[in-house]
């Protein structure tokens, strides 16, 4: 179950915060748009499990639909949003993996040398890389959802709190952010949290400085800096959860 559970997981992550651009979102109540978002979400769950051709990858698809074009059509912004859009994803993945287990361990990935004729570029694939790959997803999930997804629930967050202050370089703040969440991330899987610490330091030093004149920037940076971290810790907790459980 738990390999079914990443593998979805995976697809939903990277369909929802890589693969889904700017003028997707802009554009989603264009039905060609939002079909074809979840044209994606289906292509990736089907790779991911393996390419296992169930009825389930479809019927998870629809419910992602559902759910999408209830948030398109529904004037329901802001963060809270997004975190009952991301909720309703989970839950009905959770329920796919509970439901249909053996998803994963039916596919190629699994079961790859029980084929009678392995397509020639999986033959090339390292067995350790293969048995690996649910533990690589995870990762790779993990990294994209504390960094791109905690991009946009932040953004969303703080959107409202925004102070009146000359602005920076372009898009500045969404690189920090992403580098400081991804630093982060890494910190507490490699089993060094502590070095979190020198983050915030340095961010200190560089950014409070310059906002203490101020003190909408000073709490605005604040309350935006905490919730990033808060962000991250919490993904990391669930991965190393996750992690524990792959067989």
């Amino acid at each position: 179950m738990i390999d079914t559970l990443i593998a979805l997981l995976f697809a939903h992550i990277l369909a929802d915060f890589m693969l889904q651009t700017g003028w997707m979102v802009a554009h989603k109540r264009n039905p060609a748009v939002l079909l074809g978002h979840i044209a994606i979400v289906a292509g990736l769950s089907y790779a991911a499990l393996g390419f296992i051709g169930h009825w389930v990858v479809l019927a998870l698809a629809a419910s992602h639909l559902f759910i999408d074009a209830i948030k398109v059509y529904w004037p329901a912004n802001g963060w809270r949003a997004f975190l009952l859009d991301q909720a309703l994803h989970i839950v009905a993945i959770l329920m796919v993996a509970t439901q249909f287990p053996a998803l994963y361990s039916t596919g190629i990935w699994q079961d790859y040398g029980l084929l009678a004729s392995p397509p020639s570029w999986l033959a090339r694939i390292p067995d350790s890389w293969i048995s690996a790959l649910p533990e690589i997803m995870l990762l790779i999930g993990g990294l994209v959802l504390a960094t791109r997804g905690g991009g946009f629930f932040i953004g969303l967050f703080m959107g409202p709190l925004a102070p009146d202050a000359p602005g920076g370089l372009p898009k500045a703040g969404a690189i920090i952010g992403n580098l400081e969440r991804g630093l982060a991330f890494l910190f507490i899987l490699s089993g060094q949290p502590q070095n979190i610490g020198f983050l915030l330091a340095a961010k200190s030093v560089l950014r409070f400085s310059s906002a203490k004149e101020d003190r909408a920037v000073s709490e605005y940076v604040i309350i935006g800096t905490l919730l990033s971290f808060g962000w991250v810790i919490a993904v990391s907790i669930g991965v190393l959860a996750l992690r524990e459980l792959i067989a």
